[in-house]
């Protein structure tokens, strides 16, 4: 078995007059009768194998819109095809956790690998870190002062002889790590990484329940395609495969970044032309903060980023992306003009539709509809998110801004899974987080983490896809 078999994400849908729609961003694709049952098949929870030809190029096209995603089953990763465990050297950064390095290391004594590379980036205690990677067979190199994690990576990367390397983080707990799944991924010649699921754990309250619940670097239980703007925009680097060649094709890490250098990584490596993939079939698990002054100055922390990776990555960090129809829309209904709103929704949907010719108009009205409801979560979310100093300023106005800023809160709440507790410290986090946003945005004097970006309801043709964006 040359290729993993696929199986459907769960966005998958039948539009009619054989098209479907899936992925993220949203895409419609029309296929043929073979193709609709292959799609039938999938939407049932059936695994295809893919056979070449024609049904190559189709699941190509599925695979890259996000519609479907390999499924490593055991037959699978059985074949003697993938790569060995011995390909792989574990490249382990730390500074000063003694404790999870001595823990991280036993760890991995049971699970298979080539070798284990450690980079101290300057503990206060080295003597004790050196022992800890003698008594595991791991190698040691030492940087003599704080260089930060993106150095400590790039020297490990820069040690490595293999040709993947795996990125694991000292507060790492790689027991349900899975390693044969993460390696079956990288029989693929166009995925140069893939990430598996990082969870929360430790601490007692509710601060360490929200985080095993959602926990900050937790991409969700979906797989996905990585790439910007989608559902899994990014993977963090506490524990990363890569191919090695494909690492230092780029550069490595931003050294320069003391945030966000996994983000910037990983949308290096997509704009490089590779595909990067996250696999929550394998899990760790990563210490989460204790206290709420560490726990909120994490999240103010990760906020910090978006400022110089907006330099990076002009218009990736933009909180909303919504098409002009949907503003209007919005705005209409806003300003108190629900009639005019209706008006805007149905001439966007009869736009759609000539977009679209084929697919059935309750289809298309669909999809118009779910376009606008979920551009309406979008703005929703960046007014108590980035936006939210602004709308208290307003609130403190208007009745009408007090009005919708109710709205808008009470939209989130019923958007966030879990308890109210949970969404209640969740809403602090992110209040945090914007702190941070506007903070790293003042420093670099940039403004496109906290301006909204134009959307467009795509209409790039082919034979064989459509994407459909809101």
């Amino acid at each position: 078995m040359s290729r993993p078999p696929l199986v459907a994400d769960p966005t998958l849908r039948r539009l009619g007059g054989g098209s479907w729609s899936g992925g993220s961003p949203l895409r419609v694709v029309r296929v043929s009768r073979r193709g609709a049952e292959i799609l039938e098949e999938l939407s049932r929870g059936a695994r295809w194998e893919p056979s070449d030809g024609p049904e190559e190029e189709l699941a190509a096209r599925l695979l890259a819109g996000g519609l479907a995603h390999p499924c490593m089953h055991p037959g699978y990763l059985s074949s003697p095809a993938l790569p060995a465990a011995g390909d792989v050297t574990v490249a382990v950064p730390v500074r000063d956790d003694l404790d999870g390095l001595e823990a991280l290391l036993e760890a991995l004594a049971g699970l298979p690998h080539g070798n284990v590379v450690v980079v101290d980036d300057g503990s206060l205690d080295p003597g004790a870190v050196a022992r800890a990677a003698r008594n595991h067979g791991a190698r040691l190199i030492r940087h003599g002062s704080a260089r930060g994690p993106a150095a400590a990576r790039n020297t490990a990367l820069g040690a490595v002889e293999t040709p993947l390397v795996l990125f694991i983080d000292a507060d790492v707990d790689p027991s349900g790590l899975r390693i044969e799944v993460l390696l079956a991924h990288m029989s693929g010649e166009g995925t140069v990484a893939v990430a598996p699921r990082v969870v929360s754990s430790g601490g007692s309250g509710i601060l360490a329940s929200h985080d095993r619940l959602r926990g900050p670097l937790d991409m969700g239980s979906v797989p996905a395609t990585v790439r910007p703007r989608s559902a899994v925009p990014y993977v963090p680097t506490a524990t990363l495969l890569a191919r090695t060649a494909s690492l230092r094709g780029i550069g490595g890490f931003d050294e320069s970044l003391r945030f966000g250098e996994d983000v910037d990584l990983v949308w290096r490596l997509v704009e490089a032309g590779g595909v990067v993939r996250y696999e929550p079939a394998a899990r760790v698990t990563h210490r989460a903060r204790s206290g709420w002054r560490a726990w909120l100055a994490q999240r103010f922390d990760y906020g910090t980023s978006a400022g110089p990776l907006e330099r990076r990555h002009p218009g990736r960090l933009a909180p909303v992306s919504v098409s002009p129809w949907s503003a209007a829309a919005w705005a209409s209904v806003v300003a108190g003009h629900p009639v005019l709103a209706c008006t805007i929704v149905a001439a966007s949907a009869s736009r759609l539709a000539s977009a679209l010719p084929g697919v059935p108009r309750r289809a298309v009205v669909r999809l118009a509809v779910g376009g606008h409801l979920a551009a309406g979560g979008e703005l929703a979310r960046a007014v108590l998110r980035p936006w939210w100093p602004v709308a208290a300023l307003a609130a403190s106005m208007s009745r009408r801004a007090r009005r919708w800023l109710l709205v808008a809160l009470l939209a989130e709440l019923a958007m966030v899974p879990g308890p109210l507790p949970h969404r209640l410290v969740e809403g602090l986090g992110n209040a945090a987080y914007s702190l941070g946003v506007w903070r790293g945005s003042l420093r670099e004097r940039t403004a496109g983490a906290l301006l909204p970006m134009p959307g467009w309801w795509g209409e790039r043709r082919s034979r064989t896809a459509r994407t459909l964006r809101r």
